[in-house]
């Protein structure tokens, strides 16, 4: 059961709203189930002499006399809160429609219970599965109610409806989501022909550039290079940007940073888009595999932050990896980066929660994140097994918010977990097959045999009965080849995390053993430095997370 409570100023034309066709005719048999005086309160939709305007005036009796006396009307007076069952549910009673009504109102505040002074209000079902509640919050004595946290409140109160009623329970928020988009702009996208509202769509972009770029203005100018119109808001204090708004290409309609997703609000985004300074130093000619490694580094130290360390430091490793998360869809090409970017888009909600994040905490996942945003690409194996570690670190997100009761970031995190074990299949099971294929000699194998026993003796006989063993062979073989001795590198990466919860122990080593540098290169690079100065290089426009590029609306608006 979803309440979706907003505020507006004009009660005769909501009532119209709510007695008319609908937007698409889908209105149907519009009448009041509850009232705060069922007498006092005329139904257009049952009493053919009863008017829109006879039952606004009702409505607004008590904000028609604080009117007079301040002489302005009461801002934004009229309460509005929706109240739909979920898809699956029964269809409940007008009966059942009544009680739900009375409850929320009394539990946000507009009419408590026993309260002869509280605001006037109705409930109005015109479908079989939602009604909407609306109330003018100006109550007989002349004050306006306490609504403070209402939508908080109206959810908590239907979560104990659900249960009662035999409903389908969903989850708990806590105030962090973002902003559902209206009814209007669901319509408008489909009249342009478009899968997502505008909203939606500006806030995955959003996501996505922030996630690649080091500043608040690179931020901007990304933005504005891939067609979005930006309009920041200057302080009249200072005379400095404090705040910004998006509008899609060719679009009129502005949204605040805060009102696409509490964590782009543009304080939030500060805090974790410092501007840097670029200092001028010797730089060592780089593999271009690094920046993948450090990536899949920082992954697994994140997941150990998660079992050991605080929560505001976990939730900035978690905030962390969601910028990774785009980065990583952005940098991997092949079939499996449309899971994911999904993955990436999922996480966004579990990104975010009620815990203040730490970020000096998480700078260097943060700082992988953004080298990988740049990286060139890699070999299939190295860029599986970052997507390997991620798939781990999403799980461990999923459980850690379950432990702690954030049951929409649990689900959200479990849901990306299920795009990346799809990518994870897609782009790991051709090469782990091509690895176990190019196995090396028996002998070369029994040697591995033995360095396994030697290397991780608590869990050898589980590794050579992994169906993965022959590619870890193989993977054992090149290393070798790449100067790493095999019985340290399997004792090196074993002790990176414990393997009694792997269930398939030698693709996990498979995987780290993959991760690490080829030593042979490194020691050929080692004298070779570049006294050059060290610029920042300009972002490349983001690749666009969902369907339609911002020039294809523009020429579609």
């Amino acid at each position: 059961m979803v309440p979706d409570v907003s505020t507006g100023s004009d009660t005769r034309g909501l009532i119209n709203y709510l007695f008319g066709p609908g937007r698409r005719d889908e209105h149907t048999d519009p009448h009041i189930v509850a009232a705060w005086d069922m007498a006092g309160a005329p139904d257009p939709g049952r009493d053919p002499n009863a008017t829109y305007t006879q039952l606004a005036r009702r409505l607004d009796h008590h904000v028609d006399l604080r009117t007079r006396e301040l002489g302005k009307k009461p801002p934004r007076h009229v309460w509005h809160c929706p109240v739909r069952t979920a898809p699956g549910d029964r269809y409940l009673t007008d009966a059942e429609w009544a009680e739900v009504a009375r409850r929320v109102v009394a539990a946000t505040g507009i009419a408590p219970e026993g309260d002869e002074k509280a605001c006037r209000w109705i409930a109005v079902r015109h479908a079989d599965d939602h009604i909407h509640i609306l109330a003018t919050t100006v109550r007989a004595d002349g004050r306006r109610p306490r609504t403070n946290r209402d939508g908080w409140r109206a959810q908590k109160e239907c979560r104990k409806i659900e249960a009662e009623f035999g409903l389908r329970r969903l989850k708990s928020g806590d105030l962090t989501a973002p902003r559902t988009p209206t009814g209007a702009e669901r319509a408008k996208a489909e009249r342009q022909g478009q899968d997502v509202t505008a909203r939606e769509w500006l806030r995955e972009q959003a996501y996505a550039v922030a996630a690649s770029v080091r500043s608040i203005d690179e931020y901007f100018t990304v933005l504005g290079s891939l067609g979005i119109q930006v309009k920041p808001r200057i302080s009249a204090q200072t005379g400095e940007v404090d705040g910004y708004s998006l509008a899609a290409p060719g679009d009129t309609i502005f949204f605040g940073g805060s009102k696409l997703a509490p964590d782009l609000s543009f304080n939030r985004l500060c805090e974790r888009l410092p501007t840097q300074e670029v200092a001028d130093r010797p730089q060592q000619v780089a593999d271009p595999a690094d920046a993948w490694r450090r990536t899949e580094s920082a992954i697994c130290a994140a997941r150990s932050v998660l079992d050991t360390g605080d929560d505001a430091i976990a939730q900035g490793h978690l905030e962390a990896f969601g910028d990774t998360l785009h980065n990583l869809a952005r940098a991997t090409p092949g079939p499996y980066q449309a899971e994911l970017h999904a993955a990436a888009r999922a996480f966004n909600r579990a990104r975010r929660s009620a815990i203040r994040a730490d970020h000096d905490a998480a700078t260097g996942l943060r700082q992988a994140a953004k080298e990988l945003a740049y990286a060139p690409n890699v070999p299939g194996g190295l860029a599986i097994a970052l997507v390997f570690a991620a798939l781990h670190l999403a799980r461990a997100a999923a459980k850690w918010h379950e432990q702690r009761g954030h049951e929409q970031q649990a689900a959200a995190a479990e849901q990306a977990v299920r795009h990346l074990q799809a990518s994870y299949q897609q782009a790991a099971e051709p090469v782990l097959a091509d690895l176990a294929r190019r196995a090396p000699r028996p002998q070369t194998v029994q040697r591995f045999e033995a360095a396994v026993r030697q290397a991780v003796p608590d869990h050898a006989d589980r590794i050579l009965t992994d169906p993965a063993w022959p590619a870890l062979a193989t993977t054992l073989a090149c290393a070798e080849s790449a100067g790493h001795n095999p019985r340290h590198l399997l004792a090196e990466v074993s002790a990176r995390r414990e393997l009694d919860t792997a269930e398939r122990p030698a693709e996990v080593l498979n995987w780290r053993i993959t991760a690490q540098p080829n030593k042979r290169a490194q020691a050929a690079r080692t004298p070779s430095t570049l006294n050059t100065t060290r610029t920042t290089q300009a972002p490349q426009p983001v690749a666009t997370p969902v369907n339609n590029r911002p020039e294809e609306r523009g020429r579609r608006r």
